[in-house]
């Protein structure tokens, strides 16, 4: 009997390895495993919380014009730098896309991404996303570049950045949705 539960546990390891060496089935399960492992985002303490002074960022909005965050100034905004070949960016995307839906029309929804507008439109139109969707035109402020993704922001509306989260997030929590309501009603 002990034989058999070696033999049976050292299987289903080995065809765990050999489904993530397989692109088409290590994609789904790097997503599935970071969306078991994403929590709610924690606020930056207070001693050691940034503001951004510069608004002046550059910004295409797919299948609009260039923007910059000045028309945000004042607006507490949410900033998400993301990729389409990124395991955790598309885990926490329906977190973000239900956060989105409740409070689009209250925070203002940066997602950017660097890459093409083509791959960029096929993403969401695969995922169903109606997520606002900006590519960079230039570096962005100094307290907002990070070389990791996902990475998502929280600002306040004087400025504050309130959440600093690298990495995956499940961003559509009862605690995430008070912090926003905090900041709403600043």
């Amino acid at each position: 009997m002990k034989f058999k539960k070696k033999h049976l546990s050292n299987s289903i390891f080995i065809v765990v390895i050999l489904l993530l060496l397989i692109p088409q089935t290590r994609m789904p399960i790097q997503i599935f495993v970071q969306r078991l492992i994403s929590f709610s985002p924690s606020v930056v303490s207070e001693e050691k919380r940034d503001r951004l002074i510069n608004y002046s960022w550059t910004l295409n909005e797919l299948g609009k014009n260039k923007t910059t965050l000045e028309s945000s100034k004042d607006k507490v905004i949410l900033i998400n730098l993301w990729a389409t070949w990124c395991p955790p960016c598309i885990a926490e995307m329906p977190s973000l896309q239900k956060l989105y839906e409740d409070y689009g029309d209250k925070v203002d929804f940066y997602f950017v991404s660097n890459e093409k507008e083509e791959t960029l439109y096929r993403f969401l139109q695969k995922h169903n996303y109606s997520l606002p969707v900006y590519q960079a035109l230039e570096a962005a402020p100094a307290q907002l570049n990070s070389n990791t993704l996902p990475t998502t922001y929280i600002l306040s509306k004087s400025g504050v950045i309130v959440i600093d989260k690298k990495g995956v997030a499940d961003w559509n929590s009862s605690k995430t949705r008070s912090i926003l309501d905090e900041l709403l009603a600043e």
